[in-house]
């Protein structure tokens, strides 16, 4: 799972609440975790995998949206990879990992291992919640037609930068001045746990509000496509409204469990003996929700792709299909309109007129279509109620 105790365990001199965790059954909470995050690879790539008897979706345009989702899912498959190297080196040479505890070891690769492992999680999953509030924030911008596909570019950099300087500072701030010699203290700990929290705070508290701007915008888009809000209309913007609701709702259980333990574990840091009496039900408080934190960490990418796009089924294809090379179409499309002289048609204004007209319904509809992506339902109430599907 990805909290930021796992670059503290690194120092040498760690705190008492993170040993406290960290030495609490390690081989159970590793197999926990590599049990959790197996099941949910697996199952993430099953639903990714294209399906027997599915047709390709066809998009208008390409969209910045469907493409966050997919490396949202990405994100969580390299961190779920990560968890499980991790636990299983922490399961499989306990005699290596126990050189970390080594104050001023002259072997280096325990201390490497527990910290570039830790970073790579933290970073991958720190990723994930940038996406997501990309996610939001390109929801939001294409029911307000301000947003394409190439914004996507804007989103990698601003994910990928800020997800990379916050885990560096953070980790910088942590290992001053150096790895065996991490100072004491919170206030040295405190930037590094801010870095991690501060993109799963912003999510949590952020993405709603988005989310809620974005079904009112849907609402008044299905409204003004044709002048009238039918009862198609209507579920459609319920069916966008639920997608959020099931985001938000994985994204509360998966990441809840984490503020829970490290406000905890805080409060442990703060007493100067956390072994005291008093504080036995905290500290077992701590220890069940560091537990659930295994099981619910890794579950989050598999929860994503059921919020994404529904259950996908078990019949995958694996066929390789030729795809129609672009320029192949276009010349042969070509030869067959220049083939022949086009009769004169006395109606062609009519029609361009009729084209103009349906041009912000089809904008509308390409915006709708973005946003139920992954809903084979929703769409095709949209497409069969559209003015392109009626001919006009």
């Amino acid at each position: 799972m990805a909290s930021p105790r796992l670059e503290t365990y690194c120092c040498p001199n760690r705190d008492a609440a993170t040993q406290l965790v960290m030495n609490f059954q390690p081989e159970v909470f590793c197999g926990v975790c590599i049990g959790s995050a197996s099941v949910s690879l697996l199952l993430t790539i099953l639903q990714l995998l294209p399906k027997k008897g599915q047709s390709p979706r066809k998009m208008p345009k390409a969209s910045s949206s469907s493409t966050i989702l997919l490396l949202i899912s990405i994100c969580d498959i390299l961190g779920g990879l990560g968890m499980i190297f991790r636990s299983s080196v922490w399961l499989g040479f306990p005699g290596f990992i126990a050189n970390i505890s080594v104050v001023n070891g002259t072997d280096v690769w325990p201390s490497v291992f527990c910290v570039g492992s830790a970073m790579w999680i933290q970073l991958l999953y720190s990723a994930g919640f940038w996406w997501l509030f990309c996610y939001a924030v390109d929801s939001y911008l294409v029911v307000r037609r301000s947003a394409g596909l190439s914004t996507i570019v804007l989103y990698h950099m601003m994910t990928w930068g800020l997800a990379v300087m916050l885990c560096v500072e953070g980790i910088a701030l942590l290992y001053y001045p150096s790895l065996s010699s991490c100072e004491n203290g919170l206030e040295h700990a405190i930037p590094h746990y801010i870095t991690t929290y501060a993109p799963l705070l912003l999510v949590l508290v952020v993405n709603p509000v988005l989310f809620r701007r974005t079904v009112s915008a849907v609402a008044s888009l299905l409204k003004g496509r044709q002048g009238i809000y039918t009862e198609n209309e209507r579920r459609l913007g319920t069916e966008i409204q639920i997608r959020f609701f099931k985001i938000m709702l994985v994204f509360i259980i998966c990441w809840s469990s984490n503020i829970i333990n490290e406000s905890l574990l805080f409060y442990l840091e703060m007493q100067p003996d956390i072994n005291e009496i008093p504080l036995k039900n905290i500290r077992s408080a701590a220890l069940i929700t560091w537990i659930i934190m295994g099981v619910l960490n890794p579950m989050q990418g598999f929860l994503f792709t059921l919020a994404f796009y529904g259950w996908t089924g078990w019949r995958v294809d694996l066929k390789w299909r030729k795809r129609e090379i672009p320029w192949e179409s276009m010349s042969s499309s070509t030869v067959g309109e220049n083939a022949y002289p086009s009769p004169v048609n006395y109606q062609s204004n009519i029609h361009d007129s009729k084209k103009i007209s349906t041009t912000d319904s089809q904008q509308t509809d390409e915006a709708i279509s973005m946003l139920s992506e992954g809903n084979t339902s929703g769409d095709d109430r949209l497409t069969r109620s559209s003015p392109i599907y009626q001919g006009w």
